[in-house]
């Protein structure tokens, strides 16, 4: 195709243009970027593995995709090149610690998002059996669903090249494809079924902000900090035992218990979280590469809630009913307009609340002979990482072993260190005795 053909933006698209802050900063600067890792087992070829790496970006248009922003915004879709792949060796003992602290270096350097292809990958040599592999994508390109397609397509492109003759990768249909489904879908019925619901649902109500420690207007330098933390197996084990017994999900059951968190910590039991959705639509874009994550309000009240096992048959249903009218936030926007006013109130922020579970399941896999194992906890913090665009983020997902992992992720011009480390361990305590007494009565 030519490269002066011009492409729609996604809903999604247009609406990280609304958080635009300039070249430097908010979701089209720099540092708007998502970073997965991955142990290596085994003789890792460069080579190879630069040539997988490229395979994969000819594969997926929207790793060779530029986002114009001028006027309505667009897309350009450009031909393949080749992938920044660095090497580095890794000296030193705790080979743990190691990994974890290249990724972070990965995740502070700068990725303009001008730089085609809208990847790279850095190489962490131990010795010649053990080594880590990060990728590195801007986040206007990829979701975190998409990463884990991208390392699926690369284990198979370098088993290929390595001799093995692993099953063929499913064919994928572009994210340009599914611009034109979402389009279409517009106006059309179900989409005004859920307008509809989004309409009742959101009446009268706002996001729950957070009150910050300084104000906007001071104008203090910007960077997102991530506070790295977990929580031991005996409390996930109490999470699981719950979601059996109300036929819940980890997510569900977690957010029920922030939701209580955040109502005692703001004064209310009209609870509004920012949360987010796959946003992928058919099954058919399950294989796709693109930036399909959409931000989701669920609203819970929970003024006639007497016990948690009432909170979560709550946030049970609201997420529910969310899902099943997920539509693209700028959707849901034209209906509830009033949502997002804490956003622009000077001493306030809004902090958004996921639990990730990898689509694709398993946590290893093999390319060839080499086997690979993926990186989920990371404990050392960083002052300097992946950009939130306004606000506060927090990440939690079980990792194999069995503990609650998770980070929140904080704009250091609006939070200080102590307010976030203090969050984290209230919330920590707050879901400890919560699930300790599922049916005991409930102060909000």
């Amino acid at each position: 195709m030519s490269v002066t053909e011009l492409l729609p933006l996604s809903w999604n698209q247009g609406f990280l243009r609304a958080w635009d802050q300039g070249d430097e900063a908010g979701p089209f600067g720099p540092r708007y970027i998502i970073v997965c890792g991955w142990r290596l087992t085994g003789p890792v070829d460069p080579a190879v593995l630069q040539e997988a790496l490229d395979e994969v970006v000819a594969r997926h248009e929207a790793l060779r995709t530029e986002i114009v922003r001028s006027g309505d915004g667009h897309q350009v879709v450009h031909p393949p090149s080749q992938v920044r792949l660095t090497i580095r060796d890794l000296p030193g003992d705790d080979r743990d610690r190691r990994a974890e602290e290249l990724l972070n270096d990965a995740e502070a350097e700068p990725f303009p998002i001008k730089e085609l292809p809208l990847i790279r990958a850095v190489l962490g040599r131990f010795d010649d059996d053990d080594a880590v592999l990060g990728l590195i994508a801007h986040h206007t390109a990829v979701d975190e669903w998409s990463m884990q397609l991208i390392m699926r397509d690369l284990a198979y492109e370098y088993a290929v090249r390595t001799g093995h003759r692993p099953p063929s990768l499913p064919e994928v249909p572009q994210y340009r494809d599914y611009v034109d489904w979402e389009r279409a879908g517009a106006g059309q019925g179900d989409n005004e079924r859920s307008l509809s619901y989004w309409r009742d649902k959101l009446r009268g109500a706002q996001v729950l902000g957070t009150k910050t420690d300084h104000l906007r207007s001071a104008g203090l330098p910007k960077t997102t900090a991530w506070r790295r933390f977990s929580f031991p197996s005996t409390l996930t084990q109490a999470v699981k035992d719950i979601v059996k017994e109300t036929r819940s999900s980890p997510f569900m059951v977690l957010l029920a218990a922030y939701a209580v968190y955040l109502g005692r910590r703001e004064g209310t039991a009209d609870v509004v979280v920012p949360s987010f959705s796959s946003g992928r639509g058919p099954a058919r874009f399950h294989d796709t590469v693109g930036s399909f994550f959409n931000y989701l309000p669920l609203r819970m009240n929970l003024a006639d809630c007497r016990t948690f096992r009432d909170v979560i048959a709550c946030t049970r249903q609201t997420c529910v009913e969310a899902y099943a009218h997920d539509l693209p936030f700028g959707q849901v926007l034209g209906v509830a307009p009033e949502l997002m006013t804490p956003v622009t109130r000077d001493d306030c922020a809004v902090v958004a609340f996921q639990v990730f579970k990898s689509p694709l399941g398993g946590e290893r896999g093999s390319a060839g002979a080499l086997q690979y194992s993926v990186l989920r906890r990371r404990q050392v913090s960083q002052w300097d990482g992946g950009d939130v665009p306004d606000g506060a983020m927090w990440h939690l997902e079980i990792d194999s072993i069995g503990d609650i992992v998770g980070s929140l992720a904080f704009n250091t011009n609006l939070y200080g260190e102590q307010t976030v480390d203090t969050m984290v361990e209230d919330f920590g305590e707050l879901l400890k005795r919560l699930t300790a007494d599922l049916h005991g009565q409930l102060e909000l």
